[in-house]
């Protein structure tokens, strides 16, 4: 697919709505974990983030479509006709669902800054993932960007910095553990993710909402696992808040807005987005938490920064140097013959 040409302010329009998205996301869903009244159930939360953005996918293809018998036909024919695809995409569903709910664990034992940082080992899992899956060769630079990264992580962990106006209990190894858990599901999901959209000319938003439905069974099942009786008897909206709402609409437009930065953006500006919602978090969490920044974490953090922007810069094409090289080689000989 060829990307369409857009204006500069509109590239940096999405810029900033990714950055500001991906920094308040994070310090939000924080901020709800540690508040002191009843905690919401975060299982709730992820099934409720899904339905919204199969209601948001729905409204995206009418758009597409132009017609209400074209979106009926579409929604019919590729979606509840099409049970074999459905299958398809409830791999996926399952790994983002784990994902989700490991983001909620994350945040409610980690800081917002931390686990951003942290959270940037998706880009080595997805590499890999990449690699492996797709076929594809990473430049030196990148795989140096990679090591560089997870050095950066490494000194950011090694002694995690402490928010001193949280004062609820947390366990930063658990964090840890969500954080990992989180990144392998985000690496092998993305790439499975791309690999059905380019194998076939099926709509992005036919995908998400097949995705998305099995994504609500999957969902619900773990609401009624995890805490279905508690649910039974507070109800599915326990604990809700102002705050809560808005965490679970950052996470179902952040989702679907990436597919349309990921168009009209490149890796250099999708790299300078998550640097700039690395510090948009850092100070978020000074202010709002207390956290106090220690010398092996500015040292991380700025690592993991330098990383992302070098992991996306546009691979150096060589054929041309080499075609030019033996150019001036051949014209060489002849003077000298």
């Amino acid at each position: 697919m060829v990307n369409e040409p857009v204006s500069v302010f509109f590239k940096l329009y999405c810029l900033t709505v990714m950055t500001l998205v991906a920094a308040a996301y994070t310090v939000a869903l924080r901020y709800t974990r540690t508040v002191s009244s009843d905690l919401y159930f975060s299982t709730t939360a992820v099934c409720l983030t899904e339905i919204i953005k199969l209601f948001l996918s729905i409204g995206m293809l009418a758009r597409e479509t132009g017609s209400f018998s074209r979106l009926k036909n579409t929604i019919v024919d590729q979606v509840f006709r099409s049970p074999k695809e459905l299958l398809k995409l409830s791999v996926p569903s399952v790994v983002y669902a784990i994902q989700n709910n490991m983001a909620f664990i994350g945040l409610s034992n980690l800081d917002a800054a931390v686990y951003q940082v942290t959270y940037q080992l998706k880009i080595p899992c997805t590499a890999l993932c990449t690699v492996l899956m797709l076929n594809r060769s990473l430049s030196r630079l990148q795989w140096f960007s990679v090591f560089m990264l997870c050095v950066g992580v490494t000194l950011v962990q090694w002694t995690p910095a402490q928010a001193t106006k949280v004062q609820v209990e947390q366990n930063p190894f658990v964090g840890f553990v969500a954080i990992a858990v989180a990144v392998l599901c985000s690496g092998f999901a993305g790439v499975y993710f791309e690999k059905v959209l380019k194998s076939s000319d099926t709509s992005l938003w036919v995908r998400n909402m097949q995705m998305y439905l099995s994504g609500i069974a999957i969902t619900l099942a773990g609401v009624y696992v995890t805490d279905g009786a508690q649910v039974m008897e507070k109800g599915f909206l326990f604990g809700y808040t102002p705050w809560v709402f808005f965490v679970v609409f950052l996470s179902s437009v952040g989702g679907l807005y990436t597919s349309i930065v990921v168009k009209y953006t490149d890796n250099i500006m999708k790299g300078f987005s998550a640097a700039a919602a690395i510090v948009l978090s850092t100070v978020a969490s000074v202010t709002l938490f207390g956290l106090q920044i220690t010398a092996t974490f500015a040292s991380g953090a700025l690592l993991v920064c330098v990383s992302i922007y070098l992991y996306g810069l546009p691979k150096q094409d060589t054929s041309k140097v080499a075609k030019v090289d033996s150019n001036s080689e051949s014209k060489q000989k002849l003077i000298t013959v």
